[in-house]
């Protein structure tokens, strides 16, 4: 179940959100995590028994850690006092089982395929290895075991007391507004939210605000350009001219910023329906001068998580540069390998991590003594570059189509023309333009007005929702099945 669907928003949300409400506080977060769960199996079926053991693992980790049942207060540890080895040893139980469902679901089949193709290379193909058995890919298995396992991270560091209540750590893990695609909720983010809940109105018509806003960036441009984008990639030979390989590209890095921004958009939108304040996930990445701005405003969730979890323990840039080189360069390979088991990807994040060390290094420096518009076609550059290796997954595919954008290639079967018809052209423009801090500054604007005059523009922006929302209905009605891109992650 997806959110821009008609089955949850008409059926599934309405029914949830009514029963949700009507509850008393003691009903509210089991009949959550029951319509989470249901949400969850409703897509996964019997998969649903990896979520469920890792949520238990690390509930009974986080206890153990805190000693259990038997701490009178529930508060942190200490920060900075010494762990014993039973809590080293619960927290190391914690990360194992989690890495290993991670590793075993999501990357069985990358290492299998790759041991065959290097046994064939070496004339075993005797060793009968093609009778490996294929591992599917449970829904959202990087985003909840990135969550679950932050938990009892920081229940051993001290910055979170260990939740005693199986059914609001459960919940927290399995959330269906975050639960499939981010953004990646923290423990201690919400954590006074869990134990001292409460909604309010005003929350809720902001939450149908940002749903709506998440919905259109969907529906009426990731779509749009999605259709484009596999129109162009798809092309091969002389069919793909130089021209039309960039637009193709530019197509593309609009419909994965709008299909993700998207989803957390919604995501937010809905916690903020049932109570909950879920961090920014995006702050207009596109607007960036270098690399190094991009990952503080892209996927923030993701990049933090790393940041905290990762380069800080390696010792982030607190020693001699060339530790940090490798710290970064290390944090972005293990970066590409979570969105995917696939070498693209591997190479997607070595490519960051390279580009970041080489800014970190001084270049970053020199870039922004310069003027605005070159800092920004330098990031324009690059990162359109690193998006054909995030689309195409096999290698050759990506240096190839890499070889019609740098070697000039006339225009063959198809003309350029073709790609930019009207709609073609109107969802290019929108995208553009609200990849920049419009609403922001239009909302900001609002506020500063006189009260006569904010309630007008605040009805426009009510009239503007609406149609945004008659629209992406109409469309998802006439339209055909077309899944986030982050789901497959």
């Amino acid at each position: 179940m997806v959110f821009s669907s008609i089955v949850f928003i008409f059926i599934f949300l309405p029914i949830v959100l009514f029963i949700f409400h009507l509850s008393g506080k003691k009903l509210q977060f089991p009949f959550l995590l029951l319509s989470s769960l249901f949400f969850y199996f409703y897509g996964e079926t019997y998969l649903i028994w990896i979520m469920l053991t890792t949520t238990t693992i690390d509930y009974f980790c986080g206890l153990m850690i805190v000693g259990a049942y038997n701490r009178k207060n529930d508060i942190p540890l200490e920060e900075n006092a010494e762990r014993t080895r039973p809590q080293r040893f619960w927290l190391v139980v914690s990360i194992v089982s989690n890495l290993a469902l991670l590793g075993y679901f999501k990357y069985f089949n990358f290492f299998t395929d790759n041991l065959i193709h290097a046994l064939d290379q070496l004339n075993m193909q005797h060793l009968m290895l093609n009778n490996f058995i294929k591992v599917s890919l449970p829904l959202g298995i990087s985003f909840y075991t990135f969550q679950s396992m932050s938990y009892t991270i920081d229940v051993y560091r001290g910055h979170v007391a260990a939740n005693r209540s199986y059914v609001k750590f459960a919940t927290f893990v399995t959330m269906f507004p975050q639960l499939v695609a981010g953004p990646i909720v923290r423990y201690a983010d919400i954590e006074k939210q869990l134990n001292n809940h409460s909604t309010s109105f005003d929350g809720f018509v902001e939450g149908i605000k940002s749903f709506i806003i998440g919905l259109a960036k969907k529906i009426l441009i990731a779509n749009t350009m999605g259709g484009i984008a596999d129109q162009i990639f798809a092309l091969h030979g002389k069919d793909l001219s130089t021209s039309i390989a960039w637009l193709g590209l530019f197509a593309y890095s609009l419909q994965i910023y709008y299909d993700f921004s998207g989803y957390s958009c919604m995501a937010i939108g809905l916690g903020k329906m049932i109570g909950f304040e879920f961090i920014e996930n995006f702050n207009y990445p596109y607007t960036s001068g270098s690399l190094t701005e991009f990952w503080r405003r892209w996927h923030i969730s993701l990049s933090s998580w790393f940041r905290d979890y990762l380069f800080i323990p390696l010792g982030g840039s607190r020693s001699k540069p060339i530790k940090t080189y490798r710290n970064l360069f290390i944090v972005f390979l293990l970066c590409g390998l979570w969105h995917g088991a696939s070498w693209n990807f591997i190479i997607w994040g070595m490519f960051h991590g390279l580009l970041l060390s080489v800014e970190r290094m001084g270049f970053a420096k020199w870039l922004y003594a310069k003027p605005k518009p070159f800092k920004h076609i330098y990031f324009i550059f690059v990162i359109l570059i690193s998006w054909v290796f995030f689309r195409i997954e096999a290698l050759n595919g990506s240096f190839g189509y890499l070889s019609s954008l740098f070697i000039y290639h006339p225009a063959g079967t198809y003309q350029l023309v073709e790609f930019l018809q009207p709609e073609m052209l109107l969802a290019y423009g929108i995208g553009i333009v609200f990849a920049l801090p419009v609403l922001p500054r239009f909302l900001k604007y609002k506020e500063s007005l006189p009260s006569r005059y904010s309630l007008i523009f605040e009805s426009l922006y009510i009239t503007a929702l609406f149609i945004l929302l008659f629209m992406s209905i109409i469309n998802l009605a006439a339209g055909s099945f077309n899944p986030f891109i982050y789901f497959r992650f």
